[in-house]
């Protein structure tokens, strides 16, 4: 079977479908724009549940604060820079 049957057979199957009107089309569209939004308000009504639900959980924990992470105070001297000799990089050019 080559490329320009497969165009052939495929145009025929083409003129057995059933095309929606224009009404239906335009019905169609809005109801699943209207579909969309509404699942998007239920599905984030409950993550915003779930999710303050969770933090008042987290927070009944003693010792639990809203950082991810607790930053300790680690007493350390500061460490100058160093850069390599420059006479150890570049050998004498003579």
């Amino acid at each position: 079977m080559g490329f320009v049957q497969y165009l052939k057979d495929t145009r025929g199957e083409l003129r057995h479908v059933a095309w929606p009107t224009r009404v239906q089309t335009i019905v169609f569209t809005a109801l699943v724009i209207i579909v969309s939004i509404l699942t998007s308000l239920y599905l984030g009504f409950f993550d915003y549940i779930f999710t303050t639900g969770l933090g008042e959980v987290v927070e009944l924990f003693p010792g639990s604060s809203n950082a991810p992470f607790e930053i300790q105070d680690i007493e350390t001297e500061p460490v100058a820079p160093t850069t390599p000799d420059i006479d150890t990089l570049v050998p004498d050019a003579e």
